[in-house]
């Protein structure tokens, strides 16, 4: 089973197809791709409606006939399904409406360089793509192969031959909660958490760790109360400062959140506290030094 052969049955001419290989160059971006393919559709689509200038060109031509199957390059020579998505219009933006794009503004704060000043475009063409309903249920499911070199992240579907390698039963973008120990998270990733992680941070209670990547300061804080883990960082990725003075005065989108110590679930509040104090002084994070006030 190919590719093709899908498109095929479902009545879709491979001709009218183009293949994309999402794998953005930007670290976080790439890291958090999947994550916006299932939780923010829009502003996943947002990344693929402006290209480079031969892309652009392909999909010039096949406006309002043509398709994009896009994918995420999840693995080496593999790419995960995302959607197929129809050519429906276009219209030129400027390089100030570009920036003006609430997706791609919000993108930015993962790292997406997007249009800058030194490619000396006057304007590039925004394409209308609308999902379709082509095997949607196979999203973050369908793997296929992706034919070397890798670098070549789109194709024309007619001219290569994609194998089905599986189609799984978990979505692929649907990331497995790591160990709490791994857990580093910026104050951007905290606003879009997969599930998963969401559920498994309001059942822990524990000591956190905010460190500040601009001069290296950090703030000890411990969690014990509504959605515990969860609820509290929650609080910062909607007001960036959780309430805390010294904060208040710093740029959150330098923040990287991480787990000192998880703890019983059960633990009475007065000892997670007290915990809490052991690793201020530990740390060190007390003013001046830290961001703690006390």
């Amino acid at each position: 089973m190919t590719l093709n052969s899908l498109l095929s049955s479902d009545g879709l001419d491979p001709k009218t197809v183009l293949v994309l290989r999402h794998r953005p160059h930007e670290p976080e971006l790439r890291r958090v791709l999947p994550w916006l393919a299932a939780q923010k559709p829009a502003v996943f689509n947002a990344y693929q409606q402006t290209q480079g200038p031969r892309l652009e060109g392909a999909m010039k031509k096949m406006v309002g006939r043509g398709f994009v199957a896009s994918f995420i390059g999840t693995r080496p020579g593999k790419a995960t399904f995302v959607g197929l998505f129809s050519i429906a219009s276009l219209r030129p933006i400027t390089y100030r409406q570009y920036w003006r794009v609430p997706a791609y503004v919000e993108m930015k704060s993962f790292g997406h360089q997007g249009w800058s000043r030194e490619k000396e475009r006057k304007y590039q063409y925004w394409f209308e793509l609308s999902q379709e309903k082509f095997y949607e249920s196979w999203k973050g499911r369908l793997v296929i192969e992706w034919p070397p070199p890798e670098r070549s992240w789109w194709r024309r579907a007619h001219r290569n031959e994609m194998r089905v390698a599986a189609i799984s039963e978990e979505s692929a973008f649907s990331e497995a909660m790591p160990d709490w120990t791994d857990i580093d998270l910026s104050w951007s990733e905290l606003q879009m958490l997969p599930p998963s992680w969401s559920a498994a941070l309001s059942h822990w209670r524990g000591i956190y760790l905010i460190h500040d990547s601009t001069d290296g300061k950090n703030y000890v804080g411990s969690a014990y109360g509504r959605s515990n883990l969860l609820g509290r960082w929650l609080n910062y990725a909607a007001r960036g400062h959780g309430g805390n003075v010294l904060l208040r005065k710093r740029n959150p989108k330098a923040f990287r959140f991480t787990i000192l110590q998880r703890v019983s679930p059960d633990l009475e509040p007065a000892e997670v506290i007290a915990l809490e104090v052991s690793w201020k002084q530990r740390l060190h994070t007390r003013a001046p030094f830290g961001l703690n006030e006390n």
